[in-house]
């Protein structure tokens, strides 16, 4: 038997900060994800989450979950650890796990928690503190690692790792790309995850601009659980989520609800 790790990476767009595709200088304190069902497969063929196929697993690895991580890992940590177990030798090319909602801890009843600052790209405009709480339950079913060095190569003795990625500028979109790149044509932004329209928006900040002088500025708190099942907002929020799972740059496929794998004889 070998050994292989679990990690899971929110990437430097997490841990740095960026500018969203609305002109907000985000920061984040804590992204708090819980998954499931997180399981590693030996496939044959490798399983394409492009296509139709399903995936025909030889030999598989599971941490049962929920397991909830930050991704705000202390430097120099770029990932955080999901957990480890012993697997038999060969190539896992393909990984599995499902979102869903925490059962204890900070972000109990969510799935996904995202806490931190959001700041106008504008001069003089104040900063807020915001906490962004989604509890859809989604099943992704992913393809082999792609990044600069593939991975889940288990050898006897030996530690191997495979990781889940996850990619939020498809869910804030990338203030560094221009308007009409596909990114962030298909990207939310902040200001709407947050429901804010421009008045409001101008009246929180001048709030928040004003208590920040004395000592403190109030917590914009959305939660996106909320919203009502079908609706266009609703139907928005999940598609993002369904593009927020990745393997390193690795697509994967995803659905509400648990992932469908088969096993070959």
């Amino acid at each position: 038997m070998g050994t292989l790790e679990f990690w899971a990476n929110g990437e430097d767009f997490i841990r740095e900060g960026f500018v969203s595709k609305d002109g907000w200088e985000l920061s984040f304190e804590h992204v708090y994800v819980t998954l499931a069902d997180i399981t590693a497969y030996q496939t044959d063929p490798p399983f394409d989450p492009e296509g139709n196929a399903d995936l025909l697993a030889r030999a598989l690895v599971s941490l049962s979950g929920p397991i909830t991580v930050d991704l705000i890992t202390a430097p120099p940590a770029e990932r955080a650890l999901l957990g480890s177990l012993e697997a038999p030798p060969g190539h896992y090319n393909a990984l599995g796990w499902r979102l869903v909602p925490a059962l204890e801890g900070p972000a109990k009843g969510y799935s996904l928690w995202i806490e931190g600052q959001a700041r106008p790209t504008k001069e003089g405009a104040g900063e807020m503190p915001f906490v962004l709480k989604f509890s859809p339950e989604v099943a992704f079913t992913c393809g082999e690692y792609v990044g600069e060095e593939r991975k889940g190569f288990v050898r006897v003795g030996q530690v191997a790792d495979l990781e889940v990625t996850f990619h939020f500028d498809h869910l804030f979109g990338d203030g560094s790309l221009p308007p009409n790149d596909s990114l962030n044509q298909a990207a939310l932004g902040f200001a709407p995850l947050v429901k804010l329209d421009p008045v409001s928006l101008e009246q929180r900040l001048a709030a928040s601009a004003a208590r920040s002088t004395g000592g403190g500025s109030d917590l914009l708190e959305v939660d996106r659980g909320d919203l009502q099942e079908g609706s266009p907002a609703a139907k928005a929020v999940l598609e993002i989520l369904h593009h927020l799972g990745h393997v390193g740059e690795g697509h994967c496929r995803a659905a509400s609800g648990p992932a469908q794998t088969e096993s070959s004889p």
